[in-house]
């Protein structure tokens, strides 16, 4: 009888306890404060016209180098006008031979090289 009265006396501490909050808090959203929108100022239209701001491409270069300490030997030379570009380089291969390559590039064909090989194979085992 003792269990039964202690069970119900629980039962009654627990349903009358209040919730206790636990947790960190927060942040207070502070003050809002509220302006007018700012009047932007109206400009026209745009222009119809198409005007082209790039400069006309042209440019011509080359370099060359002459290592013989690591056998690096090559030049090359190009030159652009509007929308053609044309230029060579050349240089000496691995095996001795000599490369050449001539090239042109343009809107109309696009790139065409001509390679020149020139003398022997000397293959080193």
């Amino acid at each position: 009888m003792i269990a039964k009265a202690a069970v119900v006396l629980s039962l009654v501490a627990l349903v009358s306890a209040g919730v206790v909050q636990v947790g960190y808090g927060g942040y207070d959203q502070g003050a809002v404060a509220y302006a007018p929108v700012a009047q932007v100022a109206q400009y026209g239209g745009y222009d119809d016209r198409n005007v082209d701001y790039h400069a006309h491409p042209k440019y011509d270069y080359s370099y060359s180098v002459s290592d013989p300490h690591t056998g690096d030997h090559k030049t090359q030379h190009e030159v652009r006008d509007g929308d053609v570009v044309r230029g060579e380089y050349s240089l000496l291969q691995p095996d001795g031979t000599f490369r050449k390559v001539t090239y042109t590039a343009d809107d109309h064909n696009g790139f065409n090289a001509v390679v020149e090989n020139s003398g022997a194979s000397q293959h080193q085992y």
